[in-house]
């Protein structure tokens, strides 16, 4: 490969923090890439277009995307205790937010998957108006009124308390209490026809990045705190912490029947296609 590959991932934390070594050029013998920061909406609408080599998307988005890129074995984001969250301006059941207007940060994103596999069975009747609005924004507009609920990821499980809100639900806790699973949020996926050979290189790659980034993480530092967006050094180290696990560096077969259980639920529910048996056979093989 002489071209750079083009990647896109977010500029949250536990992202930057991954990636740095490789996209950074610190990986004598890793390709070459070409980044693009890109929110996790953004990202999955060029995953659906087939626009980049390799992306940093929602689980949500895989059953549309399969045809054309594999899921990579490492690097995503999966877990216990670090779902997102359902947030409100005064304490209440879920079941009062029956017919509410509820923002989030995406509908394509394993968040929202995941709150409408909740509300299924805890909200009768179910939500109303669905917004989406950067996730940034979301905590501001159920503080001032704008909504009734919101629907919110990554720190912002560490700084709601400061916009006086409420923790009605969190969506991993309830995921993990009908599954006993990790929860899974973000996946790192490659072009299929890049071939086999290139995927396996591509996931020795982002292993190595993460190896470095673990064994010096002050050499990061700058880079993953220039892109936090304004968050203070300790929500930052709190959010690598959180989503840079050991389903991080190797997804096993616990995560990818955590993967396969959100997948066929969802598609249960119809609010995915129904992903084929074989579809995640290649990451089985990398």
């Amino acid at each position: 490969m002489t071209a750079p590959l083009t990647l896109a991932h977010s500029p949250c934390p536990n992202d930057t923090f991954v990636f740095h070594a490789w996209t950074e050029g610190l990986l004598p013998d890793a390709p070459g890439t070409r980044l693009t920061l890109a929110d996790i909406d953004i990202a999955n609408g060029l995953a659906e277009r087939g626009e980049l080599d390799v992306l940093k998307v929602s689980y949500g988005v895989l059953p549309h995307i399969l045809a054309d890129y594999a899921l990579l074995p490492c690097g995503g984001a999966l877990g216990h205790g670090c779902g997102p969250l359902v947030l409100v301006a005064e304490p209440g059941e879920p079941a009062a937010l029956a017919g509410a207007r509820v923002a989030v940060p995406s509908t394509t994103s394993t968040a929202y998957l995941l709150f409408r596999l909740w509300a299924a069975d805890a909200i009768p009747g179910g939500v109303g108006e669905i917004v989406v609005l950067p996730f940034h924004e979301i905590m501001p507009a159920v503080r001032d009124g704008a909504v009734d609920a919101g629907l919110v990821i990554h720190e912002a499980r560490f700084t709601y308390g400061r916009y006086g809100l409420h923790c009605t639900a969190d969506m991993g806790e309830e995921w993990e209490k009908r599954t006993g699973l990790p929860i899974p949020l973000g996946a790192i996926v490659a072009r299929r026809s890049l071939g086999e050979p290139v995927l396996r290189r591509l996931t020795e790659t982002i292993r190595a990045s993460l190896r470095a980034a673990r064994e010096n993480p002050d050499a990061s530092r700058a880079h993953v705190l220039r892109h936090a967006q304004e968050m203070e050094p300790d929500v930052v180290d709190q959010h690598i912490g959180l989503y840079v696990n050991e389903f991080t560096a190797a997804l096993g077969q616990d995560g990818l029947y955590a993967v396969r259980t959100l997948l066929d639920r969802s598609a249960e529910l119809g609010l995915l296609p129904r992903v084929a048996e074989n579809a995640l056979d290649t990451t089985l093989r990398l």
